[in-house]
């Protein structure tokens, strides 16, 4: 029965992902705990909530949620880190992600029955553990980014500097 409910909720999703999205966006470009994303262009923007909203049923459905999880959000944290979006900022925009899809849903009347809340609650918690996949994902993803870039930055400041390399040559190994 919660398949019939979870799959009303996806469709609601995927069918209506681009007006999802632009809620999002309306919500985030004016937020005051994503600046970044007031100065980022709308498509761009968008584009980030429509690569989940778009494949939510495919990542709700999923046997392997975590793996599938770890495709979609490791691009989407790698992606967000190359254009300098800070990692709390992300963090909070998949939030209202996950908060804007529900209030859609919510907002369209899709559980009108005391058992249909029941079962979207049932829908609600198999959603909030996909964005918490995507939280660990996305953090993950970054912090082994930030490690790679560090790592490189001092590897070229080895080369050139020598106090760098007698640091380097005297660090704990």
């Amino acid at each position: 029965m919660m398949k019939s409910y979870a799959t009303k909720l996806i469709e609601l999703t995927e069918r209506h992902a681009e007006e999802i999205a632009k809620q999002w966006y309306n919500n985030i470009k004016m937020n005051p705990k994503t600046p970044f994303y007031h100065t980022m262009p709308e498509i761009k923007a968008i584009q980030q909530a429509l690569n989940f909203y778009s494949r939510f049923g495919k990542l709700f459905l999923s046997d392997t949620p975590f793996e599938e999880a770890h495709v979609l959000f490791a691009k989407f944290a790698e992606d967000s880190y190359r254009v300098g979006i800070p990692l709390p900022q992300i963090i909070y925009a998949i939030t209202l992600m996950r908060r804007h899809m529900w209030l859609f849903a919510e907002f369209q009347a899709t559980f009108t029955t005391a058992i249909e809340h029941h079962h979207a609650t049932e829908s609600l918690n198999r959603t909030i553990l996909m964005f918490d996949y995507a939280t660990y994902v996305i953090v993950l993803k970054y912090d082994e980014l930030l490690r790679k870039e560090i790592e490189e930055k001092f590897k070229a400041l080895k080369i050139k500097s020598p106090l760098a390399m007698a640091i380097w040559a005297n660090a704990p190994k």
